[in-house]
């Protein structure tokens, strides 16, 4: 019987869907407009535009689209978009008897520097003070209880809670990295005296020392555990079908285990496209890269060494710390719905603040009432006046109004107010790219660019002159580049144990590997995998440093040349970021912090098919302004065959998004419809 696969990744502006039949390979998207108030309407919407797809030639009558679904896999903002909003109430907290100032206290960093500032109010906690509640009990940091956990003051802080009615809590006592029974303990009783309560314990969450950061990941898992488990028992409801769900840590998970474990998702979609771009990129011969994804509200970077994307513990979802594991990615409030405003001093900015999807941009006809990104591509005629293949018609003139009304403001041109809107969202996602690169010790003039999403192959040429860029690579159907994604991951789940020691003990460390080893096995002999995959890894630091550099770390015997080999690798991982390393000086010891587990179950990726040959599709020449208003060719994608080239100024147009090419600038398709863009003076494009 044929079988499909679906990714559908949920956006701010768009929903969407790629199917893959996995007998033929055949690959098919299309795009829906999110539903904010529902993201599942959106959802179901996508699946159900792709239903003759889905159910073949040889269907019977009355069989429905899902029959032939196979399996489906979910890239979400719900989780994301609640901790961006601020949408956190009736979260309660229960920490260690004389911890109960942990959240204000928090880090002593500024954000942005003291600059001219005379004070700096450290901004709100994910919980007031007046909803924490202490109770007795101590460990110490092996673990050991220095005095008992007070059963009393735990059921009084149960009651106390239910009393008030709050049904989110979460729970984070001191050093139960180390031993997690005084947590345990806490939990049983709140199941006891508050059984309508969500809990979160910080050894489930996060088993890793620095009480304030597990505090703060703890208490964002209890706070979208009830927003997640609605929608997906809503969802579920809706499909009929169990399905999985997207990781911040590039893997996935089913929907049944993902509610216990939130948190994982608040990157879900953006860690998708790093991984869809990494798997486009690697196909046609680039195996490292900068990945942007340029959606309606925001634009979100990482960067992918030697076809992995880059992974790091030390992330934040608004101004949330959450220490999981997730895609190293910079998010920019830079997308085609990005507000352009006259600050108070006169200035001209674009974004953070977006249009969404609702009400969207004043070309939109939605009720838009300020001048957006898209706006100002509609208005220099770079995108035509429709979306989606003409789906969605676009209001040309209120675009063409908006600007004429903030150029007035400004006292300029309105060609030149619509050019400087796109400037500087230029400069603001070229400024996340820098954040990922030269901020870390590599040099962006050696990674070409891939760009996806709706609007993100719209500023590649400036991108390329302002950074340098050897090339800018668009794959096919980027607007849906992030639902492929979701087809090529694995499941996956990291285990991490704290054990902070300059002396390490191998038996020690072959008892902590072996029990994370077989949490991650449990897990996965749920999810159906019976050969899974353990990648290990761990945190080192020079004795003294506040923080680690995370390193992998070999399979197979954990002997005195297994440790060798990692403190090998952390010495070089150190100098490669921060310039320097105490590889031969006994001045400077190191010192294990963090032993971690990933456990995988290996699926099987579609194949990207190469281009045999161009669809049908006429060149149209329409106004569009560069440097100068003229008469512009444009091209249809489709009919752009391998080894075809295109010298700017022209514009390429396809189904779910837009290609400029600027003067100066020439592109060329390759074997797989890519197309790969290059400075024309730089010799010939898409030469290795």
């Amino acid at each position: 019987m044929r079988s499909v696969r679906i990714g559908v990744d949920t956006g701010g502006t768009f929903t969407d869907v790629v199917a893959v039949d996995e007998q033929t390979g055949e690959i098919l998207t299309t795009k829906t407009p999110s539903t904010p108030a529902n993201p599942a309407d959106g959802f179901v919407t996508g699946i159900e535009k792709l239903g003759e797809f889905i159910r073949g030639s040889g269907a019977r009558d009355g069989e429905t689209a899902m029959e032939y679904v196979g399996a489906i896999v979910h890239g979400t903002t719900v989780a994301t978009n609640q901790l961006l909003e601020d949408r956190i109430a009736d979260l309660g907290f229960i920490t260690t008897e004389g911890f109960e100032f942990i959240l204000e206290i928090a880090r002593q960093s500024v954000p942005d520097g003291y600059g001219n500032s005379y004070f700096w109010v450290k901004p709100p906690r994910i919980v007031p003070v007046h909803l924490v509640k202490t109770v007795g009990g101590r460990l110490d940091h092996r673990g050991e209880e220095v005095w008992p956990f007070s059963e009393e003051q735990a059921v009084e802080a149960a009651r106390w809670f239910k009393a008030r009615g709050i049904t989110a809590i979460g729970v984070c006592f001191l050093h139960s990295y180390a031993n997690p029974e005084h947590e345990r303990r806490m939990r049983e009783v709140l199941r006891r005296e508050h059984p309508e309560a969500v809990i979160s314990v910080s050894s489930d969450v996060l088993r890793e020392y620095r009480e304030y950061e597990r505090s703060v990941t703890t208490l964002v898992d209890a706070a979208v555990k009830p927003a997640m488990r609605g929608y997906i028992a809503g969802l579920s409801n809706r499909l009929g079908k169990s399905f999985s769900v997207m990781k911040s840590n590039g893997g996935i998970l089913s929907a049944r285990e993902v509610v216990n474990q939130p948190i994982t998702t608040v990157l879900s979609g953006p860690a998708a496209g790093a991984l869809g771009a990494a798997l486009v990129a690697s196909t046609a011969g680039h195996r490292s890269v900068i990945t942007l994804d340029g959606g309606g509200t925001s634009t979100d970077v990482a960067v992918v060494i030697d076809g992995e994307p880059s992974i790091t513990t030390e992330g934040t979802v608004g101004s949330y710390p959450c220490k999981i594991p997730m895609i190293d990615i910079v998010t920019v409030g830079a997308g085609g719905g990005s507000i352009a405003w006259i600050s108070p001093e006169g200035t001209l900015k674009v974004g953070p603040k977006s249009a969404g999807a609702d009400p969207g941009p004043l070309c939109y006809g939605r009720g838009g009432t300020e001048v957006t990104v898209t706006d100002a591509h509609v208005f220099l005629g770079r995108i035509p006046p429709h979306l989606l293949g003409g789906e969605i018609p676009l209001d040309a003139d209120a675009a063409r109004a908006g600007i004429q009304a903030l150029a007035g403001k400004l006292g300029l041109t309105p060609e030149r107010t619509a050019t400087g809107i796109l400037e500087i969202s230029a400069f603001n996602q070229s400024n996340a790219i820098r954040q990922l690169t030269v901020k870390r010790g590599l040099d962006v003039r050696d990674f070409p660019l891939v760009t996806f999403g709706g609007s993100g192959p719209l500023l590649a040429c400036r991108l390329i002159d302002i950074l340098g860029l050897p090339s800018v690579v668009v794959p096919r159907d980027p607007g849906n580049v992030s639902a492929f994604g979701l087809l090529t991951v694995d499941v996956k789940n990291d285990y991490v144990r704290t054990y902070v020691t300059r002396d390490l003990e191998l038996g020690k460390a072959v008892e902590i590997f072996h029990d994370l080893e077989h949490q991650a096995g449990e897990e996965l002999d749920r999810e159906g995998f019976d050969d899974p995959v353990y990648v290990r890894s761990a945190d080192l630091r020079y004795y003294g440093q506040a923080y680690e550099v995370r390193v992998a770390a070999p399979a197979g015997e954990i002997d005195e040349a297994w440790q060798a080999e990692v403190v090998d690798r952390f010495h070089t991982a150190h100098e490669k970021l921060y310039g320097y390393a105490y590889r031969d000086d006994p001045r400077h010891g190191v010192e294990w912090v963090n032993l971690r587990v990933s456990g995988i179950g290996p699926i099987s990726r579609p194949v990207i098919p190469r281009l045999d040959r161009p669809g049908e599709g006429a060149t149209s020449v329409r106004l569009v302004h560069f440097d100068e208003t003229r008469d512009t060719p444009v091209h249809q994608r489709s009919a752009l065959g391998p080894g075809a080239t295109v010298t700017g100024p022209a514009v390429i147009e396809e189904y779910g998004s837009t290609i400029p090419i600027h003067p100066g600038f020439a592109a060329a398709v390759d074997d797989f419809g890519n197309v790969e863009i290059a400075a024309a003076d730089r010799g010939t494009v898409g030469e290795r």
